[in-house]
């Protein structure tokens, strides 16, 4: 196994002095890395707080092998940050989605979505989250009017009309125009703006993993759909030399828990039948990881001087590779929206602006994730014939199956 190489960006701050800047970004996630970088190269003075130490490698050889699909519109997004350019060569093509219906036993129905059909371009890409990290923590330290903060956590904010003072936990202040949420579902940000949450629970669980099978994936990403929820296949980079996909599988919680609980022998037998033996024997190659399904979405996306990005904002069901598609979504909207509004950065104007546009498309794909997540869970028959009519009914019309499409990659 590799060593994870820790990378820590040069603190230039001086403990005892008094720190302006133009935005903090508080947690540095995925989200968080890419909202420093995106603001960065504004040349805005941003300040980014973890309470972590960042630990990733360059190499994909490594126990965490997570990956992350990212879809049409956010690499057009990354290019134009200059992120995508150096993840395109550890990224592999999502070039077909593979759907099946599998709820009744005695049948199944499988339908294809075939991106040719909407783009010259692939549906997106699936990348490792080490090297996603990695990729974000180089470009961070290259900007010299970022300072990147480890093991320093935003313990309060205090937001006047005029700007906001921050509160770091090595007690030093800074004074900023904007502060943005990136820091989790559990988010402090949005505790401190006193944001309410409307949530949603599923009781599911969901069990994210890695695999090798026999039979290549011939970059179509696969959902598997019967009782419980979906179980999704999604292409990855070969791993030592053998085709390799990431898995989310969606289930009861005491299933996952009991699954998660299985030696690596009877999971691996249980896995592959869940998968219909599409692929041949899957391998566990990864760590197993659980954490529990839910809906919550922020009742607003902005107070006085605070953003809230991704999972700050919003969290969803794992399905359709929304997840950080949508926080980016966000980004893309508060840097136009910090363009426009470059004389008043951190306005009640741009905020409110902020709001508006997110929550829109954030109701609608909440709404319809849930609808299709609550579909799934069941295993009433009608509902089965309900879930293969409608899945024929997309599938077969091709404008319902192009627009379905469309709406899926969030163009249009």
């Amino acid at each position: 196994m590799c060593h994870r190489e820790e990378i820590r960006t040069q603190q230039r701050m001086d403990k005892h002095s008094k720190i302006t800047c133009d935005i903090v970004v508080a947690g540095a996630g995925i989200a968080g890395l890419l909202a420093t970088v995106a603001f960065g190269r504004l040349g805005l003075r941003v300040v980014c707080a973890d309470p972590n130490i960042p630990m990733t490698t360059p190499d994909t050889n490594v126990a965490d092998i997570r990956t992350t699909a990212i879809l049409q519109p956010s690499i057009e997004f990354l290019k134009s940050i200059n992120v995508w350019q150096s993840l395109v060569s550890h990224a592999t093509p999502l070039q077909r989605l593979r759907i099946i219906e599998a709820g009744q036993k005695s049948s199944q129905l499988v339908r294809d979505f075939d991106a040719s059909e909407i783009s010259d371009a692939a549906f997106g890409w699936n990348v490792s989250n080490p090297v996603l990290l990695h990729e974000l923590l180089v470009r961070v330290q290259k900007l010299d009017n970022v300072d990147f903060l480890s093991e320093t956590e935003v313990v309060d904010v205090f937001s006047q009309h005029s700007g906001a003072k921050v509160i770091l936990s090595d007690g030093r202040h800074v004074g900023t125009k904007l502060v943005i949420g990136c820091d989790g579902r559990d988010s402090k940000i949005r505790e401190i703006a006193r944001i309410p949450t409307i949530t949603r629970r599923y009781g599911q669980k969901v069990l994210a993993f890695s695999v090798t099978h026999p039979i290549p994936h011939e970059n179509s990403s696969t959902e598997i759909y019967v009782d419980e929820g979906p179980f999704t296949l999604v292409p990855q980079a070969d791993f030592e030399g053998c085709p390799s996909s990431a898995v989310v599988w969606m289930q009861k919680g005491r299933n996952a828990i009991a699954s998660l609980s299985q030696s690596v022998p009877e999971f691996e037998d249980a896995i592959t039948e869940r998968s219909l033996s599409l692929f041949g024997p899957l391998k566990l190659i990864s760590p197993r990881v659980i954490w529990p399904v839910t809906c919550q979405i922020a009742t607003r996306f902005a107070a006085q001087r605070v953003a809230l990005l991704a999972e700050a904002a919003h969290v969803l069901p794992p399905i359709g590779a929304q997840g950080l598609n949508m926080s980016i979504a966000d980004l893309r909207v508060l840097v136009d929206l910090a363009g426009q509004h470059s004389q008043d950065l951190g306005s009640l104007a741009m905020l409110n602006s902020y709001h508006r546009i997110r929550i829109h498309d954030i109701r609608i794909r909440s709404t319809a994730i849930d609808l299709l997540n609550r579909l799934t869970m069941s295993n009433n028959t009608l509902l089965h014939r309900i879930r293969a009519t409608g899945l024929s009914v997309v599938h077969d019309w091709a404008p319902v199956r192009h627009g379905i499409m469309r709406f899926g990659l969030g163009i249009g």
